[in-house]
């Protein structure tokens, strides 16, 4: 449904989208992850039209190319942008009706679809009300009854449950699993328990490239630290039960933590669930115990983790050191004149000023602009000035 070939995306020498590679099936419901400026509502955008690509080798939606054939991309697209683009003089019903003719759907079907669908998104009893005096949270609801309205075959969400309280959250949650039997879904959020919860795929992105893509059962299990046992037990020789713990089939380590009352606290991390081995060993020893839990990594953890921990890429220069090489280091971007190592060397400018001997030199041509010790610049013209004199010179009014 959505395929993405080597995109990328450049704001002069920053690189918003660097070379970004995915596809996504139809019915997938796909979370995208990343700290800001990772790129994903820049691939958001590309991907809904509403910004061009610098250079992919191939974008598609819906079978249709998104840089040759953007039209029918936004037909089968329904986009709800981070911040809600909403006419605030207009009536909610009014709102999604204007949208409906801008996709050219017929009146009729509109009186029937619009209800529908704020109904849907539990914004029914607001549709006479003017969409200023929503609270953002209903603005969002309201946007995403714009994006449903065409009934597109694929929704991009940018921050869906931004501004709702939990109760709305959890809609939006119900609702999102609901769509996803109808359509593909790609959405992007910075509450990661969110994405958790809606999403079986996850992508995570970091200054624009790819850092993994998966299930998030599958990303756990090859990215996060091995599983723990957490154990709280009244065991007399603390050194002893460690021996013991680390003898274990499948046991890495063995960690001891700190002591609550009579009970003394270990993490076990190891291969697979140890919860089993731990409490027969500590039923033939004779332990008594107050807690045997396990411990798993959650997403939030691995994405920080996987984040935190990468290298930064050694063959990119900073941007102002980009910049310095390119104009120099006393220049600033976007001036047209020549650096030169001597500060004393004259300048050769097109001054407009009338005031600087305007009135005794051509102002289409250049003059040579000479800069002083103290910084003060004198103009002198190149080539003698032009002849001023009037033929009625010395004639008597």
């Amino acid at each position: 449904m959505i395929e993405v070939a080597h995109l990328h995306r450049r704001y002069g020498n920053l690189a918003a989208v660097d070379d970004l590679s995915f596809q996504l099936k139809k019915g997938e419901v796909v979370g995208f992850l990343g700290p800001n400026g990772a790129g994903k509502t820049t691939t958001m955008r590309i991907l809904s039209g509403y910004l061009p690509a610098t250079k992919a080798q191939r974008l598609l939606v819906a079978g249709y190319d998104v840089l040759r054939q953007s039209m029918e991309v936004r037909k089968r697209i329904g986009y709800l942008p981070e911040s809600v683009p909403l006419y605030r003089e207009l009536r909610v019903e009014e709102m999604l009706m204007f949208h409906g003719r801008l996709h050219g759907m017929h009146r009729a079907d509109l009186r029937k679809t619009v209800p529908s669908v704020l109904d849907r998104v539990g914004v029914l009893d607001r549709s006479k009300q003017l969409v200023g005096q929503l609270s953002r949270g209903l603005k969002q609801r309201v946007g995403l009854a714009v994006a449903l309205l065409p009934n597109p075959d694929v929704l991009i969400l940018d921050e869906p449950t931004s501004g709702l309280d939990p109760l709305q959250r959890r809609a939006v949650r119900d609702l999102i699993h609901e769509l996803s039997q109808e359509h593909t879904v790609l959405v992007s959020s910075h509450i990661l328990a969110e994405i958790e919860m809606i999403c079986p795929r996850v992508i995570v992105l970091n200054e624009g490239r790819l850092l993994a893509d998966g299930n998030q059962a599958d990303l756990l299990k090859q990215l996060a630290n091995p599983l723990a046992v957490h154990l709280e037990a009244v065991c007399d020789d603390q050194q002893e039960a460690t021996r013991l713990l680390e003898a274990l089939p499948g046991v890495q380590n063995v960690t001891i933590g700190a002591r609550s009352g009579i009970h003394q606290t270990f993490e076990i991390r190891g291969e697979g669930d140890l919860r089993e081995d731990v409490g027969a060993l500590a039923s033939i020893k004779g332990w008594a115990l107050r807690e045997l839990s396990m411990k798993r990594q959650s997403l939030e953890e691995v994405f920080a983790n996987l984040i935190l921990g990468e290298e930064p890429a050694q063959d990119r220069v900073p941007a102002q050191e980009q910049v310095e090489q390119q104009v120099g280091p006393s220049t600033s971007v976007g001036t047209s004149l020549p650096v030169s190592g001597d500060a004393e060397a004259p300048k050769r400018i097109y001054s407009l000023n009338p005031f600087d001997r305007g009135d005794v030199r051509d102002l289409s041509k250049p003059v040579t602009q000479d800069t002083g010790p103290s910084g003060s610049t004198g103009i002198e013209p190149e080539g003698p000035a032009p002849d001023c004199t009037s033929d009625d010179e010395g004639v008597e009014s």
